[in-house]
């Protein structure tokens, strides 16, 4: 027995050595993702870092992690979430209350970090959220921010059970408020800020209702004169995205990106509905800039239930949102022509173009492409 045991260890011998083979290499493989994972978020660290200390001329207060739990009282009251990470409120040891926004998985290198406090860590306007402080501990990043007590702009002009409705000459003057945010960061900081992510839920609202930009986290740094570098990618939420964001042949991005997503939100804010609504009972209201636009021209547009008053403010708002959202970046009006049309005379707005959704170009180039295809496969 023990002859033919021994005769039979060389036909097994290569098994035997893959599975010793296998069983040393695990813990080394293992080693070496997480020298790799430590490796990577070492990188990240430091080039915050080195952020930090080449900007520490204009930088909030510093926190530490254990003082971030402390204010957060152990992170106890949740206020919101997103693809960011997590908000709380906390108490500062001035007795005043502040949002804790704690940044989940970050992007390339802290870019979100770094782009956040870059931008709005040097930033002192009414209409932009204040950034108190942040915190850097190995991977816990976290931005500190003035507390605004009534939350964001979505949950107001949108139709939600239990919500405030406000009235319309409070929603113009949030509407101006915006405007006034964004034409502070195109026109009036020594570089040029592009948002690229304007919309109602990063629009804050505090105690009297002023509101405040907010979420700086796809925000991009230009000189205020010169050419603006193409992006890589497309960037914001889609609805509110500009065009040539995603079609390159009908205009460079620039500040105008801005203005059509800020005209979006001023629809949304005259409509109070979201501009696409599947659910909508008749099929031209599905997508409110075409039903709003046809009801302007055909002059039938009157707010039920409101004064004279309101109706001028309802359509000097819808006017003006249309002219933002028009597809060519060069006929979308700058904001501080954004904001003469908002204060000035309704009898001086002309009613633009019809909006469109895409392209006319890219529609026939797409349409071409798609019978050749067709033909193809016939």
């Amino acid at each position: 027995m023990s002859f033919s045991l021994l005769n039979m260890i060389p036909q097994f011998y290569p098994a035997m050595c893959l599975v010793a083979r296998a069983i040393c290499g695990a813990p080394c493989v293992i080693a070496f993702l997480i020298y790799k994972w430590r490796r990577r978020h070492l990188s990240g660290y430091e080039t915050i870092e080195e952020f930090l200390q080449s900007h520490n001329n204009f930088m909030p207060i510093r926190y530490s992690y254990s003082d971030i739990r402390k204010i957060t009282r152990g992170f106890k009251e949740k206020l919101g979430e997103g693809g960011f990470g997590f908000v709380y409120k906390g108490k500062l040891r001035s007795g005043k209350f502040a949002a804790i926004k704690m940044l989940g998985k970050s992007k390339a290198n802290g870019q979100d970090f770094i782009n956040e406090v870059a931008t709005i860590g040097r930033i002192h306007h009414t209409n932009i959220v204040k950034l108190i402080g942040f915190c850097v501990e190995g991977s816990k990043h976290a931005l500190v921010y003035e507390f605004m007590s009534n939350g964001s702009l979505d949950n107001y002009i949108f139709c939600q059970e239990g919500s405030i409705s406000l009235s319309w000459e409070k929603l113009y003057e949030i509407s101006l408020g915006v405007a006034r945010g964004i034409e502070y960061l195109h026109q009036g900081c020594n570089m040029q800020i592009l948002h690229f992510d304007i919309k109602p839920h990063n629009i804050l609202l505090d105690e009297n209702f002023t509101p405040k930009i907010s979420d700086f986290g796809l925000a991009k740094l230009y000189p205020t004169k010169g050419s603006i570098a193409s992006l890589t990618a497309a960037r914001g939420t889609i609805g509110y995205m500009a065009p040539e964001l995603f079609y390159k042949n009908i205009g460079r991005v620039s500040h105008k990106a801005d203005v059509y997503s800020f005209g979006m939100l001023l629809l949304e804010i005259a409509g109070k509905r979201k501009n696409l609504n599947a659910l909508a009972e008749n099929l031209s209201q599905v997508y409110y800039p075409f039903w709003v636009y046809d009801q302007l021209s055909n002059g039938k547009l009157t707010i039920e239930d409101s004064s004279e008053e309101e109706n001028i403010l309802a359509r000097k708002m819808i006017i003006t949102g249309l002219w933002c959202i028009q597809m060519q970046p060069c006929n979308r009006p700058p904001m501080n022509k954004v904001l003469d049309m908002l204060e000035g005379d309704l009898r001086s707005l002309e009613l633009p173009p019809r909006p469109v959704l895409y392209p006319i170009e890219s529609m026939t180039i797409d349409e071409g492409e798609s019978s050749s295809k067709s033909s193809e496969v016939k």
